[in-house]
C-alpha cells in the first residue's frame, strides 16, 4: 500500500479558518469531496448534500488535523492508482477555497501553491507520522512537545482529547469524525490506546531522534 504524508498551509502563513463554521467546512469537504461522483460547486450545494449518500472513495483517509493556517493528511489510494490523490486533493483544495472566499467575499489565492507530499517509505515513519500529525494541536499550548519538552503529559493528553479538529479522538476510542476516516490499516500498527498513549508520551517528553524528520519542511 501507498502512504503519503499530504500537507499544505495558507498563502504567506494566513489562516484557513476563521471560525468552528469553517473547520466543519473543511471536515465535511473531507467526506464530501472524497467520491469519484462531481463534487458540489457551489455552497448551497454542498449544504443539500447528504453525508449518507453512497460514495464510491478516491482515498483512504487514515489521519487528518486541521490548524488555524495549515492541514495535515495521512492517505493511500483506494486503489493502485496514485492518480487518486491528486484527484482528491484537487477538489478539495479547490472546493474548500471556493467556500472561503464565496464567504468571506476575497479572490485569489488561499494555498501556498499546490499540496506537499511525502511518500511513507518504511514502518518506522509509518508509525511516526500519525503520531506527529495528531500532536500538532500541542503547538498552541505546549510548543515544547517537539522538543521532547513536556513534563505534564497528563495535560497534554487533556489538550489533546479537547481538540476536535483531527482523528486523535476516533484513534482513542472516542468517536469525533467517524465517517471521514478509515481506521482499518492503520490501527494495527499504532496498536490499542494504552500502547498509542505510551508512544505519545515517549515523543513529547523525551528527546527523540524522529523529532528530526518530523516537519518534512512545513513550519507554522
Amino acid at each position: 500500500m501507498d502512504l503519503y504524508h499530504i500537507f499544505n498551509r495558507g498563502v504567506e502563513k494566513k489562516d484557513i479558518v476563521n471560525d468552528d463554521d469553517d473547520r466543519m467546512r473543511f471536515v465535511r469537504s473531507l467526506y464530501l469531496f472524497n467520491d469519484v461522483n462531481p463534487a458540489p460547486n457551489s455552497i448551497s450545494q454542498l449544504k443539500q448534500c447528504n453525508e449518507l449518500r453512497k460514495r464510491e472513495c478516491l482515498v483512504h483517509i487514515h489521519a487528518w488535523c486541521l490548524m488555524n493556517n495549515h492541514y495535515h493528511l495521512l492517505l493511500s489510494p483506494t486503489n493502485d492508482d496514485t492518480t487518486t490523490i491528486s484527484k482528491f486533493m484537487k477538489k478539495l483544495g479547490m472546493g474548500y477555497a471556493k467556500f472561503f472566499n464565496e464567504k468571506y467575499g476575497r479572490s485569489g489565492h488561499l494555498w501556498q501553491g499546490k499540496f506537499k507530499r511525502v511518500h511513507v517509505e518504511n514502518d518506522s515513519q509509518l508509525i511516526y507520522i500519525p503520531y506527529y500529525i495528531h500532536l500538532n494541536p500541542l503547538d498552541y499550548t505546549m510548543p515544547k512537545w517537539r522538543i521532547g519538552g513536556i513534563n505534564d503529559t497528563m495535560q497534554a493528553f487533556e489538550n489533546l482529547k479537547r481538540y476536535r479538529w483531527s482523528s486523535y479522538n476516533d484513534y482513542q476510542n472516542i468517536p469525533n469524525f467517524v465517517s471521514v476516516i478509515n481506521k482499518s490499516f492503520l490501527q494495527g500498527f499504532l496498536g490499542n490506546v494504552s500502547t498509542q498513549n505510551k508512544q505519545i508520551k515517549n515523543i513529547i517528553s523525551v528527546d527523540n531522534q524522529q523529532h528530526t524528520i518530523s516537519s518534512n519542511g512545513l513550519e507554522n
